[in-house]
This record gives structure tokens, C-alpha cells and sequence, in this order.
């Protein structure tokens, strides 16, 4: 039997590690974020979706938080409308909440 192995030459790893450092240091999507979503804003998730479902009267602007400090792009969701925002994925990456946003804040919409 054998055996691939990958190389992997050294300043193309230090170059992808330095990627990863900088996406890793790199300001969230979401920059400004309010209260907690109001009760009438729920989500269900899955490990390939989050759905979040306005249940209020009034259209929101909200995101999703991760365990891993991980945000979500600001959405504004009309009401009785859902939005879908990415799941837990196969690392366990859970939401810990929703909370409001500004859409119009750089980098959320």
C-alpha cells in the first residue's frame, strides 16, 4: 500500500497561516450591534441553518451570534418573514443569540 503525502512549500504554509491569522484578527461583519432581538424573534437551528422568523409587528434589523464570537451580516426582516443565516455547522459552531443591528453600519449589509 501507499502512502501520498502533500508538501507543502514552507512560504506558501506561512503565507496561508498569515491568511488565516488576519481573517482570524479581522473586525466582525456585524460592527454595530444593539439589545438583544426582541422575544417575538426566534430562531431554529440545524447544523446548515439558522432560520430566523419575525414574529413581531414591526420589521427588525437583526443578526446571529456564535459561540465561536463569530456575527452575521445584518438582516432586516419584514413581519411574519424569515431570513436564513448560516447553522452550527460540523464544529459545533452554535448560536448564542440574535441581536439588533444597523443595516446601513459598514460591513453589515
Amino acid at each position: 500500500m501507499t502512502h501520498l503525502k502533500t508538501r507543502i512549500a514552507r512560504p506558501a504554509a506561512l503565507a496561508a497561516a498569515g491568511l488565516l491569522m488576519a481573517l482570524a484578527a479581522a473586525p466582525s461583519a456585524v460592527a454595530a450591534t444593539g439589545d438583544p432581538a426582541p422575544s417575538c424573534v426566534e430562531y431554529y437551528q440545524s447544523w446548515r441553518y439558522t432560520d430566523v422568523h419575525n414574529g413581531c409587528s414591526d420589521t427588525v434589523a437583526v443578526t446571529v451570534e456564535y459561540t465561536n464570537g463569530q456575527w452575521a451580516p445584518c438582516r432586516v426582516i419584514l413581519p411574519g418573514q424569515w431570513a436564513t443565516f448560516a447553522g452550527y455547522g460540523t464544529d459545533g459552531n452554535y448560536v448564542t443569540g440574535l441581536r439588533t443591528c444597523d443595516p446601513d453600519a459598514t460591513g453589515g449589509a
